[in-house]
Formats: C-alpha cells, structure tokens, sequence
C-alpha cells in the first residue's frame, strides 16, 4: 500500500521534481553507506529500501520519457 501511493504520488510530479527527488535519494544513499562503513548506521535495511526508491523514481522517468 505504500509503495503504491510512493509511485503514484512521484507519477503525478513533473520531470525536474523528479530529478531533484533523484539527487536527494543519491545523497541519501551515499550518507548511509558512509555511516555503515563508519558503524553509525543502526537500521541497515534502510540502505536497501533507498536503492529500491532510486529505481523506482528512475523508472518514472523513463516512462515519462518515453510517453
């Protein structure tokens, strides 16, 4: 059920906001594998669900794209 609305609400944004989501998702990505690297990060699985939301933001885009 989340899931589903996180992609309905990033379909519903246009190509420039999805981008800015995409850079703030890359930023993300890279501070929790800096602080796993560090032993700072307590929930892990958050690493997984950040490159998931990547994929998912970059697959919009193509779609976008493509429509």
């Amino acid at each position: 059920m989340k899931i589903n609305a996180f992609v309905e609400d990033l379909r519903t944004k246009s190509a420039a906001e999805l981008n800015e989501e995409l850079v703030a998702a890359k930023k993300e990505l890279f501070n929790l594998r800096f602080q796993n690297a560090t032993n700072q990060l307590d929930n892990t699985s958050r690493i997984k669900e950040v490159r998931k939301n990547i994929a998912r933001i970059q697959t919009v885009i193509t779609e976008k794209s493509n429509a």
